[in-house]
């Protein structure tokens, strides 16, 4: 097959360019946040005073907090618009393209995307540098100059982007390798297998030990590494629990669903678990983040009662100040994974809004269906993800301040804050549903 038949087979057909444009947005937004986070991180490690290993590791905490479920928006970003991808490269599969030959097309796709996206995330940290430069620590800003990457780390930052999407690309040809047919067909399923919940209870019972003895034999540094590591684990451990909890949930709503928009959610998520849990991954972080927030201001006020040195009173507001920019970029996640994933999840799925519109099924029952589909998990999810973190700062900090009034009202809000996003999200995405309607 030559490269004009290739070229057009891989073009983006008419009303794919918004397809097109939220991976870019995706990972525009995942490389302009990872480059604003470990840039106001890398000051930190430039302090050599008693204070600073305190500051190195709260740093070493909100950069896996933030990173990790930054990697897995990356990741999902490779895959906002697989679906239709999927179904090109299944016919070029079907016409006697070799495998090589459609993951040569299919990385070079991905990679070009991410790039676009990055090379935009990378403008906007430098434009936002000086302003990030004004944060204050110890009672002085920061600077431009210590928040500023090196270029070479910039295009590090940009590369380890790249492959993300790559290797994204590279899983999801698998079905297409092995079964074009069943891929243009739609005959494949999605699954999700119930081992997953023993791997992932698993290690989440070895990382629980491990939070405990380590803070007691090994020394500082290693405790802030390992720590860091181990809270990197559990949030990787929760996207794999995470599609076959709410397979399970799905399940039991299914059966019991007596209205067709109940019907029709529960059938949305169990069709493909994980499309579902990528909805609601954000909420799952912001719900980690949450517990780590709110045990953080009920050890900021024990820190400022009683006699409390001047330099532990700087300790308390430099804290206060680094889980507000925490908890920021990760409502910014949260809104970037939540918007783009949804208007991703009703471009991907116009075949049946078609489907259902000529069997006779209104735009108000499809659109209750979606948003039920969307904020039903996210109880599940918030609830669950809150519980991994709690189980994992009670070693160190101790049930009373997990539980201390401050410390349930932060979780409240910062979760209240993440839910109203989502639903946000889904009230703003309507109008795509209704222009697959109009389009039937």
């Amino acid at each position: 097959m030559n490269a004009r038949v290739l070229t057009l087979l891989l073009r983006p057909a008419k009303g794919e360019n918004a397809v097109l444009a939220l991976p870019v947005v995706a990972f525009g937004v995942v490389t302009a946040l990872v480059l604003t986070v470990v840039g106001g991180a890398q000051s930190f490690w430039t302090w050599t005073d008693d204070y600073a290993p305190v500051y190195q590791a709260l740093a070493a905490i909100a950069l896996v907090l933030l990173v990790v479920p930054l990697t897995n928006l990356g990741g999902a970003a490779a895959r906002l618009s697989a679906r239709r991808r999927d179904e090109r490269l299944s016919t070029l599969r079907l016409l006697g393209v070799t495998p090589m030959g459609v993951s040569v097309a299919t990385v070079i796709e991905s990679v070009l995307v991410a790039a676009a996206g990055a090379v935009a995330g990378a403008v906007v940290h430098l434009a936002t540098a000086p302003l990030v430069g004004l944060i204050p620590f110890r009672g002085t800003a920061l600077g431009t100059d210590a928040v500023m990457l090196s270029p070479l780390s910039i295009l590090a930052v940009v590369g380890g982007v790249l492959l993300v999407a790559a290797g994204s690309a590279v899983l999801g040809l698998r079905r297409v390798i092995v079964s074009p047919l069943g891929v243009r067909m739609r005959t494949t399923v999605s699954t999700v297998h119930w081992f997953r919940a023993i791997i992932g209870i698993s290690v989440l019972a070895l990382v629980f030990v491990l939070v405990k003895v380590f803070p007691s034999v090994a020394g500082l540094a290693v405790t802030i590494t390992v720590l860091a590591a181990l809270f990197a684990v559990a949030l990787a451990v929760l996207n794999v629990i995470g599609p076959w909890v709410l397979k399970v949930s799905a399940s039991r709503q299914l059966r019991r669903a007596e209205r067709a928009d109940r019907l029709l959610a529960a059938r949305l998520v169990l069709d493909s678990p994980k499309a579902a849990w990528r909805q609601v991954s954000g909420i799952a972080m912001a719900s980690f983040m949450a517990v780590f927030a709110g045990t953080g201001v009920a050890l900021m006020n024990v820190m400022n009662s009683g006699e409390a040195t001047d330099a532990d009173a700087a300790l308390a507001v430099d804290m206060r100040t680094g889980l507000v920019i925490t908890l920021v970029a990760s409502f910014v996640m949260v809104a970037a994974s939540v918007g783009v994933n949804q208007a991703a999840s009703v471009l991907d799925q116009r075949d049946l809004h078609r489907s259902l519109h000529h069997l006779g099924m209104p735009l108000d029952t499809v659109d209750s269906a979606r948003r039920r589909a969307i904020m039903s998990p996210l109880l599940v999810t918030a609830i669950g993800s809150a519980t991994c973190a709690a189980v994992l700062v009670f070693p160190l900090l101790g049930i009373a301040l997990i539980t201390a009034p401050e410390s349930l009202l932060t979780i409240g809000i910062v979760l209240a804050v993440g839910i109203g996003i989502v639903w946000a999200s889904t009230r703003a995405t309507r109008p795509l549903l209704a222009r697959s309607f109009e389009t039937a």
